[in-house]
């Protein structure tokens, strides 16, 4: 069983900054790409930003300049460093994981039970 829990979401106000994390413990086998998503009440689930196993990332334009994602694959702790916030992000946000438990095994999903930014005008 693998856990992730996401941590470091709070309120704040427009232009401040927040630093997600999430660990991962239990039996994650090999992580591959993990990312942010996020969902703000009436919409869809959205990617927010992605990092791959070798380093590559990826952002939704939304948060392009602003939002830096990282990890530190020794302690399997994903980070999301947001700033210049804007009320517009105001949403739960999810940490996601693509873990392989086996060589031979196709990734699967895991999910965070997610966290809440909002972010006042």
């Amino acid at each position: 069983q693998v856990q992730l829990v996401e941590s470091g979401g709070g309120l704040v106000q427009a232009g401040g900054s927040l630093r997600l994390s999430c660990a991962a413990s239990g039996r994650t086998g090999s992580i591959k790409t993990v990312g942010w998503y996020r969902q703000a009440p009436g919409k869809q689930r959205d990617l927010v930003a992605s990092i791959s196993s070798g380093g590559t990332t990826n952002y939704a334009d939304s948060v392009k300049g602003r939002f830096t994602i990282s990890r530190d694959n020794a302690k399997n702790i994903l980070y999301l460093q947001m700033n210049s916030l804007k009320p517009e992000d105001t949403a739960i946000y999810y940490c996601n994981a693509d873990l392989q438990l086996y060589s031979w095994s196709k990734p699967v999903a895991a999910w965070g039970q997610g966290t809440q930014v909002t972010v006042s005008s």
